[in-house]
């Protein structure tokens, strides 16, 4: 089956899957996601998705242009057209085009993509032997500065 990407309502193989090189997600990681699992052909927890995906959106004052209800449905018609059991979506939202700078108001048309594919997070290795971890030394920015939460392209936080 031929992945289908689902890119502002439609649906477009994923070498035809275009937005432009002006759209600030690409040139300033200026937009939101979500990643959320499928199991048995049901998202797991997606309203929970689609609401935090809504909370940071709003919390960098970017518009997601269609309702949450139907975002649900574009995202289960998107499971289903890429007939997948098991797997993983990457929900995308970005600031849309704009000219060169960083200004958000100059931007129109946010873009709303929705992938869905298998994917392999793992070798049956590390589920077999197990796997080294390290702790990392680096400090966030404290929650109250750049919240956490907010699910950025650029990961603010």
């Amino acid at each position: 089956m031929s992945r289908q990407i689902y890119l502002n309502g439609q649906y477009f193989a994923p070498d035809q899957a275009k937005i432009s090189v002006y759209d600030h997600g690409l040139l300033y990681g200026d937009g939101v996601f979500e990643g959320m699992r499928v199991y048995g052909r049901k998202v797991f927890r997606l309203t929970q998705h689609l609401e935090r995906l809504d909370e940071s959106a709003r919390a960098i004052n970017l518009q997601i242009p269609i309702s949450l209800e139907q975002l649900a449905a574009d995202t289960n018609e998107t499971v289903a057209k890429n007939g997948i059991e098991d797997g993983y979506i990457r929900l995308v939202v970005t600031r849309g085009s704009g000219p060169l700078g960083l200004d958000p108001f100059k931007c129109s048309d946010p873009q709303v993509i929705i992938i869905a594919d298998s994917i392999t997070l793992y070798p049956d290795s590390y589920y077999e032997n197990g796997l080294e971890l390290v702790t990392a030394s680096t400090i966030r920015n404290h929650p109250a500065a750049l919240s956490p939460r907010i699910k950025s392209l650029n990961y603010l936080n």
